[in-house]
């Protein structure tokens, strides 16, 4: 692995920066400071840390929504599967991303900010119990705090590459830096650092994929050099029972990666829902995942295709013991010269920063307002709580630092990330969409439901490896298909939550409907904003109809052509 050869002495990826490239970071990390000094201005109450005071205007929630998601997962985690599996990628965004954000905005989002919660597990207290609560609570903290360590761990890759630090020196350093601006400016220093990171992130990328596809001779000589028709097809391959496709059969794609991973992420991942929670209103807070789906459609042209180019002209992304994660970071060593290197560079940081800012800023919220004020100190003043989500902020990126070295452990971040989804977010949202749309589903359900998904996801990734039909070939002789098993991983999560949670439902007493008005859906609560009046359209651009279905419409076309 590139952190390994980094260790022994390897420098093959070192990146050549001069005085040019420094100076380009520094001004960059000048205006990021200086950002979390000015937001902490507006720091009073802890909903201001927490939610930026429920005021900001939806182009900036919405452009922070997808940015939170343009991390190191999405940077390094997307052109590694690019490499891996070819054009197929596009699907964790056009069936895995946009149908669930337009979801949210147009169904989910009103259920979130009209009942005033702070969090995703606070529904979850309100609409079942607290054990319920705090099995959420705890089981959210834990998925932040790992994928904060992808963040990071991909962060300190282009450290040590700049300066030729070590990985702990580098996962450090880039702890504190994050540290830094999150502690200061609360939720808003993140959202507003997220905006400029979010063009800063598309100034880093877009030379690269202009440059690296000139270098293979455009799209047609990118294929040739490649030579794998399968490759560049999004579902050929995706037969059941005989699959060929990289990321497997239709089955585990639709109903694996295009419902269980994709709701569980887009709607009760608390890290993205956050933002829109920031927004000045109701109608603000709909908009914000479907102004983020927009550039949604179009980053894979960002992020696949790098890695794409990666696989046809550098030689240390081929063979079995190719370090995927090193696509990004070694089109810049050879494609880009200083000037634009360091805007690359400037883009990269952005991206892990962003990333890491949404993990640990969703962190500190759910561990002040759901784990510690509800369960450890309760009945303290606001001010007290605020300083809890500061300190929870140096725990939780302390925490981060540990769980950096989990993720240098595989050659695929996306791997690594998606199998954490399947654990958490599934069996989540599993219980959430039932307990949604099913107003029998009991307190106890609630429990149950979360705990049985978590183990089944957790069972079936230690079974799927030791069955044939999960390898290439369907023969235990070559090798597995990580993102297959996490499908089918999340899927086997859904079912067994629902099932043992229709079980008990039928043991134990259901919720009266007069304490889930608002909660549930088709049982409205009288005393709430009236959401008709509260998302009245005032300009054309505003509606969300025309947002949600014109990002599936745009979606559809896209599918089709590469199809």
């Amino acid at each position: 692995m590139l952190l390994a050869a980094a260790r022994t002495g390897g420098s093959e990826l070192r990146l050549d920066v001069n005085g040019l490239d420094y100076a380009i970071l520094a001004v960059y990390f000048a205006v990021v400071i200086g950002i979390g000094v000015m937001a902490r201005r507006s720091i009073a109450t802890s909903e201001d840390f927490f939610l930026s005071g429920r005021a900001l205007p939806a182009w900036v929630t919405g452009l922070a929504f997808i940015s939170a998601n343009l991390g190191a997962i999405e940077i390094l985690g997307m052109a590694a599967n690019g490499a891996q599996y070819g054009i197929s990628t596009v699907h964790f965004y056009w069936i895995g991303a946009v149908p669930a954000m337009v979801f949210l905005g147009l169904f989910m989002m009103p259920f979130y900010y009209s009942t005033r919660v702070h969090s995703v597990p606070e529904y979850m207290r309100r609409r079942f119990n607290t054990s319920s609560h705090f099995v959420n609570a705890v089981s959210f903290a834990v998925a932040q705090l790992l994928t904060a360590g992808v963040n990071l761990f991909a962060l300190s890759i282009v450290i040590e590459q700049l300066l030729g630090w070590s990985q702990l020196v580098s996962v450090v350093v880039s702890a504190l830096f994050v540290l830094t601006y999150i502690t200061l400016g609360g939720l808003s220093g993140a959202v507003y650092n997220e905006v400029l990171q979010f063009f800063v992130i598309l100034a880093g990328l877009i030379p690269l994929v202009v440059i690296g596809l000139h270098k293979t001779g455009g799209w047609s000589g990118l294929q040739a050099k490649i030579d794998d028709p399968g490759f560049f097809s999004t579902w050929t391959g995706t037969g059941v029972g005989g699959w060929s496709n990289p990321l497997g059969d239709w089955v585990g794609i639709v109903f694996g990666l295009g419902f269980a991973l994709s709701f569980g992420y887009w709607t009760t991942n608390f890290a993205e829902v956050q933002r829109a929670l920031s927004a000045k209103d109701l109608s603000a807070a709909r908009r914000t995942p479907l102004i983020g789906a927009i550039p949604k459609i179009f980053i894979p042209a960002l992020t696949i295709i790098p890695g794409l180019i990666a696989l046809a002209i550098v030689p240390a992304m081929k063979g079995q013991d190719a370090n995927y994660n090193d696509a990004i970071p070694a089109l810049m060593r050879d494609l880009l010269p200083n000037g634009v290197l360091g805007v690359a560079i400037t883009g990269l940081l952005a991206a892990f920063m962003a990333g890491m800012a949404a993990n640990v800023s969703g962190f500190n919220t759910v561990f002040t307002y759901d784990i510690w004020r509800p369960y450890v100190v309760k009945n303290r003043e606001d001010h007290y709580y605020l300083q809890v989500g500061r300190v929870s902020t140096v725990v939780g990126i302390g925490i981060g630092v540990g769980t950096a070295f989990i993720a240098a452990q595989f050659n695929n971040i996306m791997n690594y990330i998606q199998t954490l989804f399947s654990y958490f977010n599934a069996p989540l949202f599993a219980v959430f969409i039932l307990a949604l749309f099913w107003k029998r589903a009991s307190p106890w359900a609630g429990v149950f439901g979360q705990l049985a998904g978590i183990a089944a996801a957790v069972t079936f990734q230690q079974i799927g490896p030791r069955i044939a039909y999960f390898h290439a070939g369907q023969d235990l002789a070559k090798p597995e298909n990580a993102q297959m098993i996490n499908f089918y991983g999340a899927i086997a999560a859904v079912l067994v939550a629902w099932v043992v949670m229709a079980l008990v439902t039928v043991v134990t007493p259901a919720k009266p409907l007069d304490q889930l008005r608002g909660l549930v859906w088709g049982n409205p609560d009288p005393d709430s904003p009236d959401i008709a009046s509260a998302t009245a359209v005032r300009s054309w651009w505003e509606s969300p109809a025309l947002l949600g279905y014109g990002a599936l419409g745009i979606t559809v076309v896209l599918s089709i052509i590469f199809l």
